[in-house]
């Protein structure tokens, strides 16, 4: 089955995108029951979407608070 899946599954709260494929959570949950040119029309789009989501982390990673810990000292 073809899929624009990249394992980084996690959405965007502004604009309900996956960070990694652009796909909605409605996508993505009823990805297996759509049909070849479905899948194929979703991913012709996915590349617009991908433009339009913020690339930060949604939580504060241990080695950027270290950072800002040692800033902040």
């Amino acid at each position: 089955m073809i899929s624009p899946c990249i394992l980084v599954c996690s959405i965007d709260m502004k604009t309900g995108y996956c960070f990694g494929c652009g796909r909605t959570r409605d996508e993505i949950a009823g990805w297996i029951d759509y049909t070849d040119t479905e899948r194929l029309r979703i991913m012709d789009i996915l590349p617009a979407r991908l433009e339009t989501v913020e690339r930060r982390p949604r939580r504060e990673t241990r080695r950027r608070r270290l950072a800002r810990e040692r800033d902040d000292a």
